[in-house]
């Protein structure tokens, strides 16, 4: 089942016009009502990727069509809309890779399927290691990744170098470069683009995207939830999914359950735009610092997670002191770069550093959130599965290992350091 294609085309003197005059000859990419329906077959809340990306999945994969999409806010204006926007796959455990590298195999077609272009450039990931030790768990990871299936590669300090000739090699680094784990199918995309695209994909289906429109609560019969409160009237569901990122305690809250869940600030900044430099992602142990140049030319540049619990969707100074430190300590010859803009995005961290996809406490209520600093990347993925449940009411099998249960039986996916990033 394919949704109708929009190939209209412009003149660069179309293309000119409407710049002039506001867009406003323009068509809809997508439909956006005023209010929602009395009723639909399934409403997820949150107009990020992932809730955009289970919508289009329903329509496409499994026939359902009657289903909106709950914004708060505008689409791709939370997490979505706030990250480094790096795709990668290199998870330690097989649970992990699954899921990731299914993703990452779903964002090398993405833009022909939406007939978007999501600017998807695969230019590969090196995590750096700073000593032996830290080399042999670079090679633990990088068979444990072959094992699972997929792309790894471990890298001397030469081969590093040869990717990332700026990084800092002199005898004075305190953060030496002993070699590290190469991803070459890794690489980034652009997050509105991501989102803009499936919004369009979904909404040529039928799907409405209702934005500005507040989850206030959740209708409940019997114990069992069938539909949602919102600041636009009630609206009726046979299924109501939850993909609101770091606020998915918050809403669970509303539901009368809570989530082994912790929100944090992740933040995140770019230069000015320079010259080509960089042409891959460098991501370092020692600092959890990693950055890339992007399409225009700006240095993207990010961290860890700042350990105050907030929902704040802007930055700290003290960690933006650390992460420029980082970058300094990596590029010396990034001193000179004037900053242009910095932001955050306030992401839902769990113990074991993985998704929680799944079911809720309350029937008809189910749940994708814990992503922490991994939502993006996992979009495509996250999408199938999460419309898979939705629309089956149960689990498919790369969603299965994630399902909240394992809090209770003591099988964590535990990816706290996994893949180098410092949750």
């Amino acid at each position: 089942m394919q949704p109708p294609r929009n190939n209209k085309r412009y003149s660069a003197w179309s293309l000119f016009r409407e710049g002039l005059r506001g867009h406003s000859g323009w068509e809809e990419a997508w439909r956006s009502p005023p209010g929602p329906k009395s009723s639909y077959d399934a409403v997820i809340i949150g107009g990020g990727g992932q809730g955009l990306a289970t919508a289009y999945y329903l329509a496409k994969n499994h026939g359902m069509t009657k289903v909106a999409v709950i914004e708060k806010g505008w689409i791709g204006g939370g997490n979505t809309g706030r990250n480094t926007s790096t795709i990668r796959s290199n998870y330690f455990y097989p649970e992990s890779v699954a899921l990731y590298d299914y993703s990452l195999k779903l964002y090398e077609t993405l833009g022909k399927e939406l007939n978007y272009n999501i600017m998807f450039s695969q230019r590969g990931v090196v995590t750096v290691a700073h000593s032996d030790a830290e080399m042999e768990i670079a090679a633990r990871i990088v068979n444990a990744m072959q094992i699972n299936d997929t792309d790894a590669e471990l890298f001397t300090r030469e081969q590093v170098l040869a990717k990332a000739p700026l990084l800092n090699s002199g005898d004075a680094a305190r953060y030496p470069i002993f070699g590290g784990v190469w991803q070459g199918r890794a690489g980034v995309a652009r997050h509105d683009a991501v989102a803009w695209g499936y919004a369009r994909a979904a909404s040529a289906y039928g799907v409405d995207i209702i934005e500005r429109c507040e989850v206030t609560g959740f209708l409940m019969e019997n114990g069992r939830c069938v539909g949602v409160e919102t600041s636009k009237g009630d609206v009726r569901a046979g299924a109501v999914g939850i993909a609101t990122a770091g606020n998915s305690g918050v809403v669970a809250g509303m539901a009368g359950f809570n989530l082994p869940i912790k929100s944090y600030s992740l933040q995140a900044m770019v230069s000015e735009p320079v010259k080509p430099c960089l042409d891959t992602v460098v991501l370092y142990l020692g600092t959890g610092t990693y950055m890339f140049q992007s399409d225009k030319g700006e240095i993207v540049v990010g961290g860890g997670i700042d350990r105050i619990p907030s929902y704040a969707q802007r930055g700290n100074p003290p960690v933006q002191a650390i992460v420029l430190s980082g970058m300094l300590e990596m590029f010396p010859s990034f001193g000179q770069l004037k900053m242009l803009r910095q932001w955050a995005g306030v992401v839902d961290v769990v113990p074991d550093s993985s998704p929680i996809i799944g079911p809720s406490p309350v029937p008809g209520l189910y749940l994708n959130c814990g992503w922490g600093t991994g939502g993006f990347k996992a979009i495509p993925a996250g999408g199938v599965v999460f419309a898979h449940l939705l629309a089956t009411g149960e689990h498919h099998d790369i969603s299965r290992p994630f399902d909240l249960d394992r809090f209770r039986t003591g099988r964590l996916v535990d990816e706290a350091a996994g893949s180098g990033i410092a949750h």
